[in-house]
């Protein structure tokens, strides 16, 4: 797994089932809210410092997860993505990254076809038999519950850079 993780050079996540408990919850208005994790936003923020880019392909569109993308500086966003597989190859090309490089955590079938093609593949546990079976990497978190920061903490891992990024807190 840690060799798996080692060559990434971005992550991309699903939203909802990863970055958040999978839950939609609607207002009487029709608008729709979501909750992130913290510990995910700061595993992203140290994924992003140590070197990784960060995206999201999700196939919602949300004005919620544009703000949360921006708020943790996100480098590419992808809503409304309805072949996540297309829209996996249009980050490829504009990134310049091989499909090696590049890790995605999904919780459902439609994940499925960028989960077979990047060099790390990361589930929830919650997801159905069918894509942990796919995965290179089940998180013990579940999705919303800190899944996200567990996936960018093993990138860093592999990487060498997960103490350097800890190093500041332990002062």
């Amino acid at each position: 797994m840690l060799e798996r993780a080692q060559p990434i050079r971005m992550m991309i996540f699903d939203v909802d089932g990863v970055m958040t408990d999978g839950s939609l919850y609607y207002t009487d208005a029709g608008e729709e809210l979501k909750a992130f994790n913290s510990l995910d936003g700061h595993g992203l923020k140290m994924l992003r410092s140590a070197g990784v880019q960060l995206a999201i392909i999700t196939g919602r569109s949300s004005r919620l997860v544009e703000h949360r993308a921006r708020n943790l500086g996100i480098d590419h966003l992808i809503q409304g993505a309805h072949d996540k597989l297309e829209a996996f190859q249009r980050l490829l090309d504009d990134t310049g990254f091989t499909p090696e490089q590049c890790g995605y955590m999904g919780d459902d079938v439609v994940d499925l076809p960028v989960m077979r093609r990047v060099g790390f593949a990361v589930a929830v546990p919650d997801s159905p038999t069918l894509v942990r079976q796919h995965a290179h990497y089940v998180t013990g978190a579940r999705g919303g519950n800190g899944a996200v920061r567990e996936a960018c903490e093993v990138v860093m891992q592999a990487q060498g850079t997960l103490e350097a990024q800890l190093a500041p807190y332990l002062k």
